[in-house]
């Protein structure tokens, strides 16, 4: 009985090719580990960015622009201005509430160069 046996060019070939597939497959492998961290990193970065509810200051009354994102060291007279008053008269009074408490104050404080910071989450209003 003869046995038959493959050239030693082609047995060397062969693991040759195994070996290839798997440095291949371990490459792909690494590779799709280091997008699926990317992308990790990428939506923890944009849910970081992206204003959540909190993260807003709410201006009612004649207003065009009721939510103000809220970004550190926000004042007062900042986010009126980014609201865009729109009444012709000026406000007579303005209430700020905050963690469910509220307190007024008059406008003419803020020509008098009174700086008043805002946290997220605040709510303005605005008295015609």
């Amino acid at each position: 009985m003869t046995r038959w046996q493959f050239p030693s060019g082609w047995i060397l070939a062969l693991g040759f090719a195994s070996i290839l597939s798997g440095c291949a497959s371990g490459h792909q492998t690494q590779i799709q580990e280091q997008n699926a961290f990317l992308a990790g990193q990428n939506a923890a970065f944009q849910a970081a960015m992206a204003p959540s509810a909190s993260q807003f200051v709410t201006v009612l009354g004649p207003v065009q622009i009721h939510r103000v994102p809220w970004v550190a060291g926000l004042t007062l007279v900042q986010a009126l201005a980014t609201a865009i008053y729109q009444d012709t008269r000026s406000p007579t009074s303005i209430t700020i509430t905050r963690d469910h408490e509220s307190a007024s104050l008059n406008p003419d404080v803020l020509f008098q160069g009174a700086v008043v910071p805002l946290e997220p989450g605040d709510v303005i209003e605005l008295q015609p």
